[in-house]
């Protein structure tokens, strides 16, 4: 009688070569740049269409002056 030995598990190991990761300061750079005129873009149109929605709304009231409102001074 031979005694029979458990089989062991065989374990496969894969490897994987990976590079070794690099900081991109450019790409940093560079995307904070894209970022900033992405917001200067937005800023601009959205001031333009408020602004321009302004003047429109100024221009279709009755003209107004000073003697409607009265001319308020500061009282001592």
């Amino acid at each position: 009688m031979t005694a029979s030995l458990p089989l062991l598990a065989v374990e496969t190991i894969t490897w994987v070569k990976v590079q070794k990761p690099t900081f991109d300061l450019v790409g940093v750079v560079l995307g904070s740049f894209v970022l900033a005129g992405v917001c200067v873009l937005v800023a601009l149109a959205l001031g333009g269409i408020l602004g321009f929605g302004f003047i429109l709304r100024r221009r279709r009231l009755p003209p107004r002056s000073w003697a409607d409102d009265g001319l308020k001074l500061a009282q001592h």
